[in-house]
């Protein structure tokens, strides 16, 4: 990482620790964890953003990848992460792999990160892009994400980057009891929430709005 980016990405990581404390009263969240920060300190998010966009990589703004997607706010990637409570012996899926900035974060917190992307070149650049930069513990494979993927379930955590009208039920089935699964939902004309649920050891579920987001639709 150039000196440049280096003290950009220095810069983008007081910024997010500032946001998380200004919306811990909608949240709940008033820190990120020292493994997290870790987590996030460790990730060049230069090397997951588009060639001509790589000036802007450690800006806390979301960013576009290609094929109408985009690589999330850094803000909300840490949110959303901080919100599973990532431990090293979880196995986690993740729905919308993008550019693999998620997946790569979440890497240095779990065991294994089982990772969805509809759009085939998508799939393909995150998976090679994934281990030529060394994340070894991320598997990555193009399928629909409302459908999850049944064969490594169940998870410990669900994190989803793409919004829904509703928490696809395959999702729901596939979270262990006392798993964590969050995700945006609601769409662009009446808003959109990211929603943190709670599934106990009985599968009931407990669900909250944490706050108001902007994400692209989850495509089937």
């Amino acid at each position: 990482m150039s000196t440049i980016h280096q003290r950009a990405h220095d810069a983008l990581l007081q910024e997010i620790e500032a946001e998380v404390r200004e919306t811990q009263n909608l949240t709940g969240c008033a820190s990120l964890s020292g493994r997290l920060m870790q987590a996030l300190r460790q990730v060049p998010r230069d090397a997951f953003v588009p060639v001509h966009l790589q000036d802007a990589a450690y800006q806390n703004v979301p960013l576009p990848i290609g094929h109408r997607q985009t690589i999330s706010q850094p803000y909300i990637v840490a949110l959303m992460t901080e919100l599973i409570e990532p431990q090293i012996d979880q196995v986690v899926l993740e729905i919308g792999t993008g550019s693999g900035y998620q997946a790569a974060v979440l890497s240095g917190l779990v065991k294994h990160v089982y990772s969805l992307e509809v759009v085939t070149p998508l799939a393909d650049e995150a998976k090679e892009r994934l281990l030529r930069l060394g994340y070894h513990n991320v598997s990555v494979r193009t399928g629909d994400g409302s459908l999850g993927w049944p064969e490594h379930a169940p998870y410990d955590a669900i994190i989803v980057t793409a919004a829904s009208h509703e928490v696809p039920t395959a999702l729901i089935a596939q979270l262990k009891p006392g798993g964590v699964l969050v995700m945006p939902v609601g769409d662009s004309r009446f808003g959109q929430s990211l929603r943190l649920i709670r599934k106990g050891a009985d599968g009931q579920l407990v669900e909250r709005d944490v706050l108001p987001v902007v994400f692209v639709p989850l495509t089937h």
